[in-house]
């Protein structure tokens, strides 16, 4: 408790937008990417060397540092369909740095970098964490069916090293244990509440783990019936 007081009002940690002075730190962000994954027990796609490398060199990153240059965190903006559709990505936060809202402050300069590059673009989340569900509704993002987010195979292919894909595959990318999320620039002035939905959010995902982890084969009717259960909410 000491030190998360300590950091938070005498440690100085400022969110950049990337370049290529900040090729030094992917390692470390590969690393702690990796080290959250497992920390979770969930899903986040793994990404090489140089992917994370053309990211920084072009911009299309922010990456969080204390004033003496020790990282912190980072996330990516991925682009799909020309630039039709962005996923702000990897969002992650180097466990000596958590608990100082950190996240919320890496997710907010990810999103608003994303709508100057590209401000037509729908934003679209896949996540697993309902503390990221919340963020992502905060900032204008609703929860839609898969239907609504990229149908290209370059889009899903990103889940490929997710713990989850299994369940994607099996039912055919209708859904998966993520939820679904979408910000709509033409419609950003109407907001989902979290705090009214927050509890049928945790529920259904209660729901889906207990059926896709429970369930090694789908076929058929299964996957009608298990759309019937869950009806047209893909969370």
């Amino acid at each position: 408790m000491y030190r998360e007081w300590y950091l938070y009002f005498f440690m100085q940690i400022d969110i950049f937008v990337s370049n290529i002075s900040h090729l030094k730190y992917v390692e470390e962000i590969l690393e702690t990417i990796e080290t959250s994954a497992k920390a979770r027990g969930t899903g986040i796609a793994k990404r090489s060397v140089g992917y994370v490398e053309k990211k920084l060199k072009e911009e299309k990153a922010v990456i969080a540092l204390t004033s003496e240059g020790v990282f912190a965190g980072f996330s990516y903006i991925e682009i799909f369909q020309e630039g039709k559709y962005l996923v702000n990505s990897g969002l992650i936060v180097h466990p000596d740095f958590r608990k100082l809202g950190l996240a919320k402050r890496i997710k907010g300069k990810i999103f608003e970098h994303s709508k100057e590059l590209y401000p037509k673009a729908k934003i679209v989340s896949i996540t697993t964490s309902l503390v990221v569900l919340k963020l992502n509704t905060d900032l204008g993002y609703k929860p839609v069916t898969f239907s609504e987010l990229p149908q290209t195979d370059l889009f899903w292919k990103g889940c490929e090293t997710c713990v989850n894909y299994d369940v994607l595959t099996r039912t055919k990318r209708k859904m998966c244990l993520c939820t679904g999320l979408l910000y709509d620039p033409k419609h950003h002035d109407v907001k989902f509440n979290y705090s009214e939905n927050s509890k049928k959010l945790s529920r259904l995902k209660r729901i889906k783990q207990a059926i896709f982890l429970k369930v090694k084969k789908i076929k058929g009717n299964k996957i009608v019936m298990l759309l019937s259960i869950l009806g047209s909410k893909n969370i």
